[in-house]
């Protein structure tokens, strides 16, 4: 079979460049045609296009903040704690959600008969609810069926469930957090940095003397001894421990139930789906690699934690990102449970001002630009998963 000559793959190269620049014209014609449609509609009603209203006072509460906030302040603001409320449950819901995803996924893989069924049991209910439902079920039929405060269910007298909230242990940052702190994640990405370059001397030597293998903790120990030393032994964080006194806990971390109501039902959602992922991405790889690693006398945590799931990260990553992207766009339904996440404070500012393009378009751009610094993050992290020539 005759290869297609230099000029038919030039004029085919040309064919598809041209093709591909006559679909973006289109595209920039089309949004150029919305553009002006909106700026038309808009300047018939009287209306332009201005975001002068952030400035104004919003008249409303929040319930819960993460910063301080009153009803004097502006709406920007307002829409800044929604912002930083849906920040806070979108990572502890990837968090939580990767880890039960993960250890859900490899139990669908397990010897264990009942681990195996009760893993394709909560797989499978969950991944055929509509996720609104269980939001609204973990709500109202878990979360308001827990005791008043008065008769809060206490957990080892470490943790307190009551309707109004759950109490856990907590840090508290001292005046040395941000040198602790600093120290201790300098030492980490150090600690990490000399554990690479031990790992590829081993690779290129085969093999180094025992002793190098503690340089890895010197390296992570050391600043954090440094920076004990500059703040005269102040730790950065104090664990404080929740009590109770009567009818009063104090100490600790409050999680209001609105949004244990929002992160819990998300997180176990999400955790259903990434299980999936997880357990496809784990059979994707060939069974000769278990093989050989078990031939070498490896246990089985072993031959899954060092060779088998990072073969299987690099079908893993692309289908999680999609989860992680619905995930963070599903907090917007926190709505339905009361927990005032950004479009939650969207909906009154709306109402209030009487900007629904410019409000719909804040909205818009935030939860684009989420989602994009969240896809650009997981790319950068598959691009390191790459198998090398």
């Amino acid at each position: 079979m005759r290869s297609p000559r230099p000029s038919q793959r030039s004029r085919s190269s040309l064919f598809r460049v041209g093709v591909q620049l006559l679909v973006l014209i289109l595209l920039a014609a089309f949004v150029i045609w919305c553009g002006s449609n909106l700026a038309q509609n808009q300047s018939q009603r009287g209306f332009t296009l201005r975001f002068d209203f952030l400035d104004n006072p919003a008249g409303f509460t929040v319930t819960e903040t993460v910063i301080p906030y009153s009803s004097r302040d502006t709406y920007a603001k307002a829409l800044l704690v929604g912002f930083l409320n849906t920040l806070r449950v979108t990572a502890a819901g990837l968090v939580l959600a990767t880890v039960l995803g993960i250890s859900v996924g490899l139990g669908r893989l397990s010897r264990n008969w009942l681990v195996r069924k009760l893993a394709l049991i909560y797989v499978e209910t969950l991944r055929n609810l509509p996720l609104l439902l269980v939001l609204v079920f973990g709500y109202a039929a878990v979360l308001l069926s827990l005791p008043p405060a008065d008769r809060p269910l206490s957990l080892g007298g470490l943790i307190f469930l009551q309707r109004q909230g759950t109490v856990i242990p907590w840090g508290v940052p001292t005046d040395s957090f941000w040198v602790g702190g600093g120290a201790g994640l300098g030492g980490m990405a150090a600690a990490i940095a000399c554990l690479k370059w031990l790992t590829r001397r081993r690779e290129q030597q085969g093999g180094l003397p025992l002793f190098f293998w503690g340089l890895p903790l010197v390296v992570l120990l050391l600043p954090m001894g440094l920076a004990l030393l500059y703040t005269q032994g102040e730790l950065p964080l104090i664990l404080s421990v929740p009590r109770r006194h009567g009818t009063v806990i104090e100490g600790g971390l409050k999680l209001a139930p609105e949004f244990l109501a929002l992160l819990l039902p998300l997180s176990l959602y999400s955790a259903a789906f990434i299980a999936e992922i997880v357990r496809a991405g784990v059979t994707a790889v060939p069974r000769g690699q278990r093989e050989a690693a078990q031939s070498l006398g490896l246990p089985g945590w072993l031959v899954m934690a060092r060779v088998i799931f990072p073969q299987a990260l690099r079908v893993i990553v692309p289908p999680l990102t999609s989860q992680y992207l619905n995930l963070a766009k599903n907090t917007s339904l926190g709505v339905a449970v009361g927990f005032p996440d950004l479009y939650a404070i969207a909906s009154p500012t709306l109402n209030q001002t009487g900007r629904p393009v410019e409000v719909l378009l804040l909205l818009m751009l935030t939860y684009l630009s989420l989602s994009l610094i969240l896809s650009l993050a997981m790319n950068l992290y598959n691009r390191t998963l790459a198998w090398e020539p």
